[in-house]
């Protein structure tokens, strides 16, 4: 999960952008409105969103009801999406499912992010003994059986969405805080660090107000694809029986549920894999789209965009 561009990166002192910020804001914004797939990819994401919150109102049951009269029943005017052996309608699953898909895949991407950038840049910016020990740390961890781990300790925590928001984000910042760690190395030998240091700013502030700051375009990109990488990964353990766990309901679990009726009940598959589907390719699309325009080598974003 991670992007490496390091072309993405601009370094732009702290006062220097007060004065340009809002001519780049409207600069990246026109470049990324002409990549149609860009456009496309936020309205799909937005619809998911809005389906994902709203949805449920426009049917009287709930994800955990069960209609006895119509078990494994195929789609029609009672239940729109059909039910599963329990006699669950399928569309309140769908959207109670991708409501708690959205909460851990956003939850996980933004934790990741902020941790990755914290220990990337504070190796960079420190140096030395730190950044040897930090970066041993993150070789380590790259090698570790992450996804086995993953499986193991979500299911002796009884699969609670909560501890799986956790474990994912522990075992999920590395390879963006190396891509971050090696655009930062670049980033402390520049000037307004050196006059920073001088004037007395304490590390911790020349980290967070002038290192992170100036890597906004690599974290963009990289929080966006990490919902696509992060919806990968719980739906994988949910469809293994690792990670959210009944009577909760996530995408996973309902493309677990529904695996084994493929043939004979296709409903139960198609309307959660349809979901998965529609959110990852939405989500990829953004993230083309914000590296597109973030970019200043991109002829994508100057051209116009995808056709």
């Amino acid at each position: 999960m991670g992007v490496q561009p390091t072309e993405l990166i601009k370094p732009v002192p702290a006062a220097a952008t007060r004065h340009t910020g809002s001519g780049l804001v409207r600069l990246y914004a026109r470049r990324f409105l002409r990549n149609r797939l860009a456009v496309a990819g936020v309205a799909i994401f937005v619809l998911l969103v809005v389906f994902s919150v709203f949805g449920g109102l426009l049917t009287p049951y709930a994800y955990s009801d069960a209609d006895f009269a119509a078990l494994t029943q195929p789609p029609s005017g009672a239940h729109w999406f059909g039910t599963n052996q329990g006699g669950n309608d399928i569309y309140a699953s769908a959207v109670h499912g991708l409501r708690r898909s959205l909460v851990i895949a956003v939850s996980v991407s933004v934790l990741t992010i902020v941790v990755a950038a914290v220990i990337g840049s504070s190796a960079a910016y420190f140096g030395g003994r730190v950044e040897k020990v930090t970066l041993a740390v993150i070789h380590f961890l790259l090698v570790v059986p992450s996804f086995l781990i993953l499986a193991l300790v979500s299911h002796r925590l009884a699969g609670d969405w909560r501890v799986l928001i956790v474990v994912l984000t522990v075992f999920g910042w590395m390879s963006t805080a190396r891509v971050i760690w090696s655009v930062s190395t670049s980033l402390r030998e520049r000037d307004y660090i050196t006059a920073a240091e001088f004037m007395g700013v304490s590390p911790a502030r020349i980290i967070l107000r002038h290192i992170i700051p100036n890597l906004g375009s690599l974290l963009i990109v990289n929080l966006t694809l990490g919902v696509v990488a992060t919806v990968l990964s719980e739906t994988a353990l949910s469809f293994l029986g690792f990670g959210v766990q009944t009577p909760d309901v996530s995408l996973g679990t309902m493309l677990a549920d529904g695996a084994n009726t493929v043939t004979s009940a296709p409903w139960l598959f198609a309307f959660p894999a349809g979901l998965v589907v529609l959110l990852t390719v939405s989500m990829t699309f953004v993230g083309d789209g914000l590296r597109d325009a973030l970019d200043p080598t991109s002829t994508t974003g100057a051209a116009g965009g995808r056709r």
